[in-house]
């Protein structure tokens, strides 16, 4: 069956906002910090560390570039899926092992890239919460680009 361009929307607008605020929600309880503050360090990656003393602004831009990167990020998955079949009828495996992807491209190239620019720090227990986050990031966009029930 053909991938319509409605099961594709779906995939990337509504996996990509729901994955997006998913991750805003799991990087506010993993740092045991407001989502407001996460928003505010989301938009330091354009603003630096001025964007913590940026207020309600700071925040929406944080917000705008959490959506924007989550859909932008769903497009590539559900992309995929179109001309990888295999990713939309094996969900579950297709986003773990996308969503374990996602986390290396943003740990170690997007945010040393960005304006707040520092090199990744390992610590074991944050990795393994931020990577279980990025997984759920990933299972979320896959779910909303799986194949319907009825597929084999």
């Amino acid at each position: 069956m053909q991938y319509t361009g409605r099961q594709m929307a779906t995939g990337i607008v509504v996996g990509g906002l729901v994955a997006g605020n998913v991750d805003i929600g799991a990087a506010s309880l993993i740092n045991g910090v407001n989502p407001i503050v996460i928003l505010r360090a989301i938009a330091s990656g354009l603003l630096g560390n001025a964007s913590f003393d940026g207020g309600t602004p700071a925040a929406a831009l944080g917000y705008a570039l959490q959506c924007g990167m989550s859909v932008l990020i769903a497009t590539v998955f559900v992309t995929a899926a179109r001309v990888l079949p295999g990713l939309r009828f094996r969900w579950i495996a297709a986003g773990v092992s996308f969503g374990i992807v996602v986390y290396f491209v943003m740990e170690y190239v997007v945010v040393p890239l960005s304006a707040i620019g520092h090199a990744p720090r390992f610590h074991v227990v944050s990795f393994l919460e931020n990577l279980l986050a990025m997984i759920v990031f990933g299972l979320i966009i896959a779910y909303f680009a799986r194949a319907p029930a009825t597929q084999p």
